[in-house]
């Protein structure tokens, strides 16, 4: 077991206090870093990719990409490219955190939730396995680029490339996060997977076949700063002297700072180059001077101080600031290395120097800068409010200035910051500095970890809070046409979904009438005809008899045969237009639409309208209907029909289902149809829990192929 520095004991108020390492002399915390850290742990679940654990807390997000190579992993940043190069890096630092604080937080209650983040990527870490080769990458990050939408819906605007190859630097790197894995899960088969990896990534020595990701995440360090990394976990994890000796073997291939002998020490620990956080776990592990000389002078360049006359640049306000690309990401992950290291040593003026620097950087993240703002989504004062964030912003129409405001809080995503004059401006479209990325993430989470250990705080209670939601289905209608024995209307189908964004085959709507006029004018509801004028291209519609409701109400219904093609990626694809026509005989003058249910405060201006309610298959999920009496629903499938796991009735199994199942659980939408519950059961057990969306999960990712039940 890893020996600690730090420890936690309990207050009477159960608040954690925590014992500093001798010789840091600490204030009063500044903020509440355990809500910061319960959010920025959050933002990993905003990114999960695939079909979602039953624990996913954020309401906004569905099974996605359900097509993939391989299932899972999380989106890079607001695109929805899996890149593994920094999607294990991010594991790999999140596994670091929970080996140096884990225990220390478990009494905020974050470990938990920071465990079951980092075994989601782990797990698809390993399924990306191809035996002397990995699927590196899914996505095409151009492509992917070129589009602004959620991830649920991705597949309908584009195909997901996949890509395999045997890269030293991105099988390292996902050697290394297998390793610190099996350490802080205690899982043998993430570490026969490292093992596996490191192997391949030492054997290939080259990165000729990492080639896809070129322009996004090149290894411009190139590869052995990841075998030295992987190889110092494996030391770690296994106790192994030949990976100690691996490990050294590599220092000397480490590149050179500036043509000197130095190793290159004026950058920071990143997704590219992972030889400066190496560098102190070998510095620990060993006792060896030349690997606490090395991480003394790289922690000293990035203090006020500097190393030898030289330093990071630093705003005003007192940022460390690297790069106008994610300064943030950088300052708060050495932030992280620096608590590590000064919690390694006994030096009383270095542990005090290094843990100064790491907490100013992660206050000034906090709100501790010159507009006194957060940087951090959702948290503290004055927040960015746009970040570059497609799913998290929800629009419909492939726009990133529509709607004007994001429709979902990215609580906890870190972005990338300001300017080299603590200059920021919270814009959608500076992408520079309103990025987000689970790197950026991954070092800030280990810093917030130690300093949740240190000063406690409350997590809020019932997090996340429930989000005001808008109208995600509904009919826009206006009077197209109009005449003595006829009303033409012109009407658009919408598909403006985003709690989560998602497509449904069964859509249609109802469009009610009243016919009094009909029938006192000697007329009969066969004398009354509906037609097509206009249909949008590519649309299948059908309408249906006019139906009897009650009394004198009757209705059509106007049903997509697949509504799936009305989607919210773009502005040819969200709505559906259909111009139908409701006709008494010609030349007749009985003809009344005012007194037709649907034909309220319609005009000639197309506009939203509650009175044309819209269905997904037999349940109305938006809009009204007459005297509130509801469609009679088309019969129940009958026994024979019943297939397990079909909860939409369409004869397969798939996302759709997944969804359906993991929102009866949770009360948002229950399932009533007998049938439908029945199907749902998928171990027969008589119950419909989380054992049987786990079931559905295994099955999807084709672990399984049947039910228990069957």
């Amino acid at each position: 077991m890893v020996k600690k520095t730090l420890c936690f004991v309990l207050t009477l108020a159960m608040l954690t206090a925590f014992i500093l390492p001798q010789g840091i002399v600490s204030a009063a915390g500044s903020y509440n870093y355990a809500e910061a850290l319960q959010k920025a742990i959050y933002f990993y679940e905003c990114q999960q990719a695939g079909p979602l654990p039953e624990w996913n807390r954020v309401e906004w997000r569905g099974d996605a990409t359900m097509n993939d190579e391989v299932l899972g992993g999380w989106y890079d940043a607001g695109d929805h490219v899996k890149f593994n190069l920094p999607m294990a890096y991010s594991a790999a630092m999140l596994g670091w955190a929970l080996y140096e604080y884990g225990d220390d937080i478990e009494a905020s209650g974050q470990r938990l939730h920071l465990e079951r983040n980092l075994a989601f990527a782990l797990d698809y870490l390993v399924a990306c396995d191809r035996g002397d080769s990995v699927v590196y990458q899914i996505g095409d990050g151009a492509a992917d680029h070129k589009w602004w939408g959620s991830a649920e819906v991705i597949e309908k605007e584009m195909t997901r490339p996949y890509f395999v190859g045997k890269g030293s630097a991105v099988v390292g790197q996902m050697a290394a996060a297998l390793a610190v894995g099996s350490i802080v899960l205690k899982n043998d088969t993430y570490l026969r997977y490292a093992k596996k990896y490191f192997e391949l990534a030492d054997a290939t020595r080259s990165d000729s076949t990492y080639t896809a990701a070129n322009g996004f995440y090149s290894s411009h360090s190139g590869f052995w700063d990841e075998l030295l990394w992987a190889s110092t976990w494996l030391y770690l994890a296994t106790g192994d002297r030949n990976y100690l000796d691996k490990a050294e073997s590599y220092i000397p291939k480490l590149n050179r700072q500036n043509q000197t002998t130095d190793i290159e020490y004026q950058w920071a620990h990143c997704w590219d180059d992972c030889h400066y956080g190496a560098m102190i776990l070998l510095a620990r592990a060993t006792g060896k001077e030349e690997y606490h000389k090395f991480a003394q002078m790289h922690l000293d360049w990035w203090t006020p101080q500097g190393y030898n006359g030289k330093r990071v640049a630093y705003t005003p306000g007192g940022l460390a600031h690297l790069d106008t690309w994610g300064p943030l990401r950088y300052a708060t992950t050495e932030a992280f290395l620096a608590f590590v290291y000064a919690d390694s040593i006994n030096d009383p003026a270095l542990k005090q120097k290094y843990y100064n620097f790491a907490k100013s950087q992660i206050d000034y993240a906090l709100g501790s800068n010159p507009d006194n703002r957060s940087y951090v989504v959702g948290f503290g004062n004055n927040p960015p409010q746009r970040p570059h964030h497609r799913t998290a912003h929800g629009t419909w129409l492939d726009k990133r200035d529509i709607p004007e405001k994001h429709r979902h809080v990215l609580y906890g995503a870190l972005v990338g910051g300001p300017g080299r004059d603590d200059s920021y401006e919270d814009n959608i479209e500076d992408y520079v500095k309103n990025e987000v990325a689970c790197d950026y993430n991954a070092g800030f989470v280990g810093a917030l970890c130690r300093l949740t250990a240190e000063y406690g705080g409350t997590p809020l209670a019932n997090f996340p809070p429930p989000e005001q939601r808008d109208d995600e289905f509904f009919v826009e209608a206006a009077i197209n046409q109009a005449s003595d024995h006829f009303t033409e209307i012109k009407a658009l189908l919408n598909n403006r979904s985003s709690w989560p964004a998602r497509l449904i085959k069964d859509l249609s709507y109802n469009y009610y009438m009243d016919l009094t006029e009909v029938f006192e004018a000697g007329y009969s509801v066969d004398d009354i005809k509906v037609t097509i004028g206009y249909c949008e291209s590519g649309m299948d519609v059908e309408i249906s008899p006019i139906t009897h409701l009650y009394d004198n109400i009757y209705y059509i219904k106007i049903s997509y045969i697949d509504g799936t093609n009305i989607c919210p990626i773009g502005q040819e694809q969200y709505a559906a237009e259909l111009q139908f026509r409701i006709a008494a005989p010609q030349g007749t003058k009985f003809w009344d639409p005012t007194n037709d249910f649907s034909y309220q405060g319609l005009t000639r201006e197309l506009a939203k309208t509650k009175y044309m309610p819209v269905f997904d298959g037999a349940t109305k999920i938006f809009g009204e209907v007459p005297g509130g009496f509801e469609p009679v629903p088309s019969p129940s499938p009958t026994p024979a029909q019943y297939k397990v796991g079909d909860l939409n009735g369409d004869g397969v199994v798939n996302s759709t289902d997944s969804v359906i199942l993991k929102r009866h659980i949770i009360k948002f939408s229950e399932i009533t149809d007998p049938v439908k519950l029945k199907a749902a059961d998928l171990n027969g057990d008589g119950n419909i829990n989380s054992s049987d969306v786990s079931l559905m999960k295994r099955y999807l990712l084709r672990i399984i192929d049947k039910f228990p039940v069957e």
